[in-house]
């Protein structure tokens, strides 16, 4: 938690405002916000129904005009992430951003695990299982105005449901950076013993069949697409 609030903190571009939405911690977490963040930090530690939910609360109390996402044990890959997103979507056209990602060790950030080059959107590749790192995804607010928050009927995948809505339904137009945004630690939310692995494919098939855009072969090519990333 106090990286990602340093990383948040030592941004170079300005205007930032730094929403943290905390589940009603009790374990010394509200120390480390009070102790770590900076002036320009909203914390709200309260009760929640689960991660989405959660997120959709951080959502309806940032006013800013872009909106992304951080999550306690990621960091910034460097400074001048922010700099860069606001600098793409200083085009009117563009209604998201997004970059690269690495996975790395948990104790050791330097240490990359796998290598997630996500290259330009088009809709044949999300028929194959295609998707933008979802930390290092931003997008105007307008996006969730019009087209929803997180499902939460989904308790691991509703980042993918809701970035298949945005992009097949919403239509939306995204802009890629071809650098990595963030650094991620290995062994989260959805991979983090089989039972876990089996329940996360699951949902992404619920999410590719609601949002019309494929089935089993679309989630083969989405799960096999991932082995590439650890060469």
């Amino acid at each position: 938690m106090a990286e990602a609030i340093s990383s948040v903190m030592s941004q170079d571009y300005g205007n930032v405002e730094h929403v943290i939405q905390d589940g009603g911690s009790r374990d010394g977490t509200l120390a480390v916000i009070s102790e770590t963040a900076g002036l320009n930090a909203s914390l709200e530690s309260a009760p929640d129904n689960g991660l989405y939910d959660g997120i959709n609360k951080g959502i309806a109390r940032a006013t800013g005009d872009i909106i992304g996402l951080m999550h306690s044990d990621d960091i910034f890959a460097h400074q001048s992430v922010l700099s860069q997103v606001a600098e793409a979507m200083s085009d009117p056209k563009v209604d998201g951003v997004y970059g690269d990602l690495d996975y790395v060790a948990e104790n050791d950030t330097g240490r990359i695990i796998r290598k997630w080059r996500s290259g330009l959107y088009s809709a044949e590749k999300l028929r194959r299982g295609w998707m933008p790192p979802h930390p290092t995804l931003y997008l105007r607010r307008e996006v969730f105005d019009r087209w929803g928050v997180y499902d939460t009927s989904f308790s691991i995948a509703a980042d993918y449901d809701a970035m298949l809505r945005y992009l097949v339904k919403g239509k939306v137009q995204l802009a890629y950076v071809p650098e990595v945004f963030v650094k991620m630690r290995v062994g989260g939310e959805s991979n983090r013993s089989l039972s876990r692995i089996l329940k996360k494919s699951g949902e992404d098939y619920r999410a590719l069949r609601q949002n019309g855009v494929g089935g089993v072969a679309s989630l083969a090519c989405k799960n096999f697409s991932k082995i590439q990333q650890f060469f």
